[in-house]
């Protein structure tokens, strides 16, 4: 008797530090969200906008770069990408993330 409701208290705990860890991890990656992003020059690369999976999503003037977060850190209200940036991988990942979550206005065209 004791021993099941030992059982069902660790299940339940268990699935509490689960959700606190999902938690986390929301916040952290919505704490990256509108930040400028710079190189390892210092340079601006471009602002935050998305984060999808593990990756992070920049927009670089009319276009969108992904840049894996593990290659990622935060200084102060700026977010740095360590080492170097593989423009094209990035511009790909990017350009892959635009496609699959929205669609771009055309306000040429007129409702009928």
């Amino acid at each position: 008797m004791i021993s099941g409701a030992l059982n069902i208290i660790l299940f339940f705990s268990r699935g509490k530090n689960k959700s606190d860890e999902l938690d986390k991890e929301e916040n952290y990656k919505d704490s990256l969200l509108c930040r400028f992003v710079l190189d390892g020059l210092g340079k601006k690369i471009g602002e935050s906008v998305a984060v999808e999976n593990d990756i992070l999503i920049i927009k670089s003037g009319k276009k969108y770069l992904g840049v894996p977060i593990k290659h990622i850190e935060e200084d102060d209200k700026v977010i740095l990408v360590k080492g170097l940036v593989d423009r094209e991988n990035a511009e790909s990942m990017g350009e892959k993330w635009r496609q699959e979550s929205f669609k771009e206005i055309d306000y040429n065209v007129t409702d009928e």
